[in-house]
């Protein structure tokens, strides 16, 4: 789960603040961090912690963990005194024909990332705990949630916020951390986090990119050798949006770019399209926007994002 400067330092900004910020995480780094799997325990140490006057952060994931991950929870270090870590692949955001049996479970190397990192909780759950039995209650945000991966994968985001509404009871943190790449997503649980009232603030970091430019994905495993070299296309047809995007190119000239692309290497394209940021319809004047696509290569779907500057005359 996660989002945005392609550096993906998270930093907000440099001088001593920073500094101090990121002394405070090294000094983080290499502890063994707590292995929980129990909700009830979870909530009981953060909000200890919290009692204590100490600032926790929370990362959610799903685990397969890669260096945009650890960006997160070194993100989360500078901010906070303490960081929590959930690893917990979701089977309701996952659609019958999907990769949920095969998504990579490799959580002792995990931990291992995680110690490394500096998280004082890792905090793994099992389904049961998450989803009791008879539970019947689901979490269902409109908005945001239409279009693009809302409409291909039905379903897909009422898992998404139904799971992150549990997380966030479980692990009461001041502050989460999540990826720019999913920038769906993070709009999805902006919006449920603000109708739900939910007492935490959402920080959005930015894709963490290979570099030739390919998003980093727990999903990059499932490449081949030549799919990888493939996969590149969909950065690629990102940075065209962007230039065209600041020439002031027309967005069905831009997305019609994009796809000539995509199609020239041989990506099959689920969607490929400039919308504004925040309510990811067509762009309105002097409001930032995002460039978005999707597709797959080979049987692998990869998605990817990159924000456009707001410009006049969005077209």
């Amino acid at each position: 789960m996660a989002t945005p400067s392609e550096d993906g330092s998270g930093r907000a900004g440099a001088g001593p603040a920073a500094d101090h910020a990121a002394d405070h995480a090294a000094d983080r780094t290499g502890v063994t961090s707590r292995l929980i799997h129990d909700p009830v325990t979870m909530r009981g140490v953060v909000t200890a912690a919290r009692a204590a006057g100490r600032r926790v952060g929370f990362v959610p994931t799903m685990g397969a963990l890669h260096r945009g991950h650890v960006s997160l929870v070194a993100a989360a270090l500078e901010d906070c005194d303490d960081v929590a870590v959930s690893i917990f692949v979701n089977p309701t955001q996952f659609g019958p024909a999907e990769d949920f049996a095969r998504y990579p479970r490799p959580l002792a190397a995990d931990i291992a990332i995680l110690e490394a990192a500096g998280a004082r909780w890792t905090f793994v759950p099992e389904v049961a705990a998450i989803y009791p039995a008879g539970c019947a209650t689901r979490v269902v945000v409109d908005g945001p949630a239409r279009g693009f991966e809302g409409d291909l994968r039905p379903g897909h985001f009422v898992g998404v916020a139904t799971v992150v509404c549990r997380l966030l009871h479980a692990v009461p943190a001041d502050v989460a951390y999540f990826g720019a790449k999913d920038w769906q997503q993070t709009r999805v649980i902006d919006r449920m986090v603000r109708d739900l009232g939910l007492p935490v603030e959402l920080r959005i970091c930015p894709t963490v990119r290979e570099p030739d430019g390919l998003a980093l994905s727990s999903r990059n495993t499932y490449l081949s050798s030549d799919e990888r070299g493939r996969a590149t296309a969909l950065v690629e047809s990102l940075r065209v949006a962007t230039t065209m995007w600041e020439a002031g190119a027309a967005c069905p000239v831009i997305e019609a770019a994009m796809r000539k692309l995509l199609e020239h290497r041989g990506v099959v394209i689920d969607y490929a399209a400039v919308v504004d940021a925040e309510s990811l319809e067509p762009p309105i004047d002097a409001r930032p926007a995002v460039a978005l696509v999707a597709g797959r290569v080979g049987v692998t779907r990869l998605i990817d994002t990159m924000p456009l500057r707001p410009r006049s005359g969005a077209g």
